[in-house]
């Protein structure tokens, strides 16, 4: 795509995002009546799905820029789209609660303080498999990715032991918050569909189709997204980590609101938290793909991103644990401490891509 015109580009980069909100959506809306039908929302099984299915974008972007050796795309994207993905909660506590009390207020549980903490945990083994040899790969995997997905894994199970009961006071739920179970929105939009007559089997087939319209953009929004890139000459890594990012972002937006305005706090920031945990899961994938070990390859800039993410879970895992009472220009204290210490990253980030 790179000899085309840069307002052609520019056409093909919002037209491809554009599809990823509007399929986006429609992917959610169906990964709800599925999981709740199928009666897998509270198990292994629909955690995973869940994951994958909010993340779609992200995946087709990792496998297209593996598959043509552009790994700091997907590197860019992926550490990127988790520090992006965080600043989402800014967005949603800001335009999404009513109120004066606000998200992590709302929201607090240990669950979801449990939940920052494996995104954080899975960051530390990013940190360290960046140091590791790049010689020390075999059939195509390398111990980073592996234990990365392990690790994933294994803190899910866990999480879902804890969703189910917790040796805490109330089962770990703050006082004076949500008033209504956590994930009662999926229950209300399988509900909709009900009413509406929509079959389980053509919920399938609408799941299936926005999945690959979704795989389909993702592939457009990375290709544009990169010549796009070399046209203004900004790095790949800063693009992938910011513009990108941004772009793959927009349905968890959507979304989010969506669990807001409808009282679930709890969910929209679990969603966040849970993809957040994901998307180092794709570096196996990338792996597979590409067949080099991508974290020994990682720049300075992909180190500090990975920073910058784990440094915003852990102010909003504060927030959830002192559950601040006031709003400061229409968000939570915690809120606006991880705007400022977004805006500030970027600014950091573009010193070290021109340095």
């Amino acid at each position: 795509m790179s000899s085309l015109p840069l307002a052609v580009l520019f056409l093909i980069f919002v037209a491809a995002a554009a599809a990823i909100w509007v399929a986006g959506i429609s992917l959610s809306n169906q990964t709800d009546v599925l999981a709740t039908r199928l009666h897998l929302g509270s198990a292994f099984g629909g955690l995973v799905l869940l994951a994958v299915a909010t993340n779609l974008p992200e995946i087709a972007i990792v496998v297209s820029a593996s598959a043509a050796g552009n790994v700091g795309v997907a590197v860019g994207n992926i550490l990127g789209g988790i520090a992006i993905q965080t600043v989402v909660l800014v967005v949603l506590d800001g335009f999404g609660v009513r109120g004066g009390k606000p998200l992590t207020y709302r929201a607090a549980s240990l669950v979801l303080v449990l939940e920052g903490a494996l995104v954080v945990a899975v960051l530390a083994v990013v940190i360290a498999g960046t140091q590791l040899p790049a010689s020390l790969i075999v059939w195509r995997l390398t111990p980073a990715p592996v234990l990365i997905t392990v690790l994933w894994v294994v803190g899910l199970l866990l999480l879902q032991r804890a969703g189910k009961s917790l040796p805490w006071h109330e089962d770990g739920d703050a006082p004076d918050g949500q008033d209504r179970p956590r994930g009662h929105r999926r229950h209300h939009v399988e509900q909709q569909a009900t009413h509406k007559g929509t079959s389980t089997a053509k919920s399938a087939v609408i799941f299936g189709v926005a999945a690959v319209v979704t795989l389909v953009a993702g592939v457009f929004l990375e290709r544009s997204g990169d010549a796009i890139a070399d046209h203004i000459g900004l790095s790949g890594v800063l693009f992938g980590a910011t513009v990108l990012a941004a772009a793959t972002s927009l349905p968890e937006v959507s979304t989010g609101i969506t669990s807001v305005r409808n009282r679930d706090y709890q969910l929209a920031v679990s969603d966040i938290f849970g993809g957040n945990a994901f998307l180092p899961v794709l570096f196996l994938v990338g792996t597979l793909v590409s067949g080099q070990a991508i974290l020994p390859h990682a720049e300075r800039t992909d180190i500090y991103l990975t920073a910058l993410a784990a440094l915003l879970t852990l102010v909003y895992a504060a927030g959830l644990l002192f559950r601040p009472r006031r709003r400061v220009a229409g968000v939570g204290v915690d809120s606006l401490i991880v705007l400022v210490l977004y805006a500030a990253g970027i600014g950091g980030l573009v010193a070290i891509a021109t340095s």
